[in-house]
């Protein structure tokens, strides 16, 4: 039986009801067995009804969200899987590998659409705002630069010629996450170095340039209105950031690295997931490690909740699109989706 913790927030509200009734929650996790490894990815697309996931083995999954039951599997890569993207209404998914590919799929049918061969493997992949722009970016080894693409898909000669509209070079620092901006005007991409920038999607320059984070952004998640963004980082911050002037809004503090964060559709809250390394995962107990999903106030950059379950950190963490439920995949290969219970919009209406 899964078992989730509120706390109080410390804001005196006589009618907030005492610690004793938000103590603890049952929340009855549907999970997801499909990956023979860990999880790398995992993403809703624009409805919700489905959930896409990817691992560090080839295999590219899809569930319906709603009962967790496997829609199909898309089969083409021939390493781990480190991206995925669907377009707004879900007629494309996108995939990007460390077999040094990029790959273009028809939801519906599993047939691939496209293939893109890159120098090194494909870290971050996505669609932009009308699904016609694909944008990736490739990492920084064997002697090959850091780079991010761009094709666009009306222009079939650029996929088949394998020659991308705009091509941005990264020479001083890997670009490890990376999301389209508002209206696809621009990308915004976090760094080993902990930098941020954001690039033109039509001339290719940086427009912006801040460095908040002291170690590498394992993730960014925009918000649902696509003003805000949360980044997550090896340095045990998730930090609020404004999409257009990258301003720093918030800072989520906790003891382990943070592996990814994405924000409430509906309240004003955040989910962080995360824990120690993983090379360190086998000398500790589940409680040790800090395992568990962690729920923030995304106002008063407070700690309300936590949820266990994964038996390793954390890897990738999802809000539902209808707020109503979140997913989380983890270094044990196992994917899990939470729906809330009535208690927690209890919580949040009362509070």
């Amino acid at each position: 039986m899964e078992t989730v913790t509120y706390f109080r927030r410390a804001v005196a509200i006589p009618e907030v009801p005492p610690p004793s009734r938000l103590s603890v929650a049952a929340m009855k996790p549907i999970l997801l067995q499909g990956h023979e490894r860990s999880i790398t990815q995992i993403k809703y697309n624009r409805e919700g009804d489905l959930l896409f996931t990817v691992a560090k083995d080839p295999i590219v999954n899809v569930w319906y969200s709603v009962n967790g039951e496997r829609l199909g599997t898309y089969n083409g890569h021939t390493g781990a899987v480190w991206c995925v993207d669907a377009d707004w209404d879900t007629r494309h998914v996108l995939t990007g590998s460390a077999d040094n590919s990029c790959r273009l799929w028809d939801c519906e049918t599993g047939k691939q659409l496209a293939l893109v061969k890159t120098s090194s493997a494909v870290r971050t992949c996505g669609f932009d705002f009308g699904g016609n722009i694909i944008m990736f970016s490739t990492d920084k080894q064997m002697g090959y630069q850091c780079f991010v693409s761009f094709f666009d898909l009306r222009d079939p000669s650029q996929i088949e010629n394998n020659e991308p509209y705009m091509k941005i070079p990264c020479s001083d620092s890997k670009i490890t996450s990376a999301v389209w901006g508002p209206l696809g005007e621009f990308i915004i991409a976090g760094h080993e170095n902990g930098e941020l920038n954001q690039f033109s999607a039509k001339s290719g320059e940086q427009l912006s340039n801040i460095k908040e984070h002291t170690k590498q952004i394992n993730d960014i998640q925009t918000s649902r209105d696509m003003t805000m963004f949360i980044t997550a980082s090896k340095d045990n911050t998730a930090k609020l950031f404004d999409c257009t002037s990258l301003e720093h809004l918030k800072t989520f503090r906790t003891e382990r690295p943070v592996n990814s964060a994405a924000l409430s559709p509906i309240f004003d809250h955040v989910v962080l997931g995360g824990g120690q390394e993983a090379m360190d995962v086998t000398t500790t107990s589940t409680r040790i490690g800090k395992f568990e999903a962690r729920f923030f106030h995304l106002a008063f950059e407070e700690e309300f909740g936590r949820v266990k379950g994964h038996f390793g950190p954390i890897n990738s963490v999802a809000f539902h699109p209808d707020g109503k439920s979140y997913s989380s995949g983890g270094e044990d290969g196992y994917v899990r989706i939470h729906y809330f219970d009535p208690q927690y919009f209890e919580f949040e209406f009362e509070a």
